[in-house]
């Protein structure tokens, strides 16, 4: 991490700040495949795509929009990333969680990260939420690699509670009443998230692996950034949207497409769950 990387950050937070007027910011969202339309909720709102912005790269998956959307949302002002940046497409760990740390630099002070994500978990069932309460990060890679920046973060940071208790027990509270609202209940999971590079998805046998390992969901993305938030001390509610059931020994075959699909039918218990997180959540 040289010391350019962080002339970069503060230059990138700058410009965003000379666009939206200085105003201070209180929670980043990241929004995953099929969840980017929350942007269009957030109201007041100034749109920045990432290719206007200095030293920021371009999403290039289908379904990120590949833009910030900066505004209010139930009474917090919000910075969206409409679409990530995702190891797969060939950035480095420290380009995909550049973000996180502009974020940072801007005075955010809670961030929501959302994925799509196979459901390796036997009781979960495609449609699912899942609430992240830890990670296997199994990339190979890791963001903080090299000189470490005291003005970032400390060399060795601690991820004993990468994803927030506290966010994590208000987030089921939520979904507690929502399902009561509802008169039926939210399927509001909890469990661990593993990381991968992608951009195939699993064989089998990986599935399989991975599954005995703890992990009770599966996807391309979030851990670098969680990283990443840990070491700049952002507090991070991690929600996985079960796109699909990735059980090893009753693998079918699987697109895209189909993943966008799902979470875009879950699309709007997500974002109800999300907006009462942000209208209640404590920054």
């Amino acid at each position: 991490m040289d010391r350019s990387y962080v002339e970069q950050i503060i230059e990138s937070a700058q410009w965003i700040s000379d666009q939206i007027g200085r105003r201070t910011l209180d929670v980043g969202l990241v929004l995953g495949s099929g969840l980017g339309d929350m942007a269009q909720q957030v109201e007041d709102a100034i749109s920045i795509p990432y290719g206007n912005i200095p030293h920021f790269p371009v999403s290039t998956v289908e379904g990120h929009a590949g833009q910030f959307v900066i505004g209010t949302l139930e009474g917090k002002t919000v910075i969206v990333m409409q679409g990530r940046f995702h190891y797969y497409e060939g950035y480095s760990m420290k380009k995909v969680v550049f973000p996180i740390y502009v974020m940072k630099q801007l005075g955010v002070k809670a961030l929501v990260i959302t994925n799509a994500a196979g459901g390796m978990n036997r009781g979960f069932q495609a449609g699912d939420l899942m609430l992240i309460s830890d990670h296997l990060n199994m990339t190979g890679d890791n963001p903080l690699l090299g000189v470490n920046h005291p003005e970032l973060g400390p060399r060795f940071p601690d991820m004993s509670q990468a994803y927030s208790r506290s966010f994590r027990a208000l987030a089921k509270q939520i979904g507690e009443r929502m399902g009561q609202e509802r008169g039926e209940p939210i399927r509001l999971q909890e469990g661990v998230y593993a990381g991968i590079t992608g951009p195939n998805y699993l064989p089998p046998a990986e599935l399989t692996m991975l599954a005995n390992l703890g992990g009770d969901a599966i996807g391309m993305s979030t851990v670098g950034e969680v990283i990443a938030a840990s070491h700049t001390d952002l507090q991070v509610l991690g929600i996985s949207c079960i796109t699909d059931m990735a059980i090893g020994e009753h693998l079918e075959p699987l697109t895209h497409e189909q993943v966008v699909a799902v979470a875009n039918r879950t699309k709007p218990v997500f974002i109800e769950l999300v907006r009462r997180f942000v209208q209640e959540v404590s920054v």
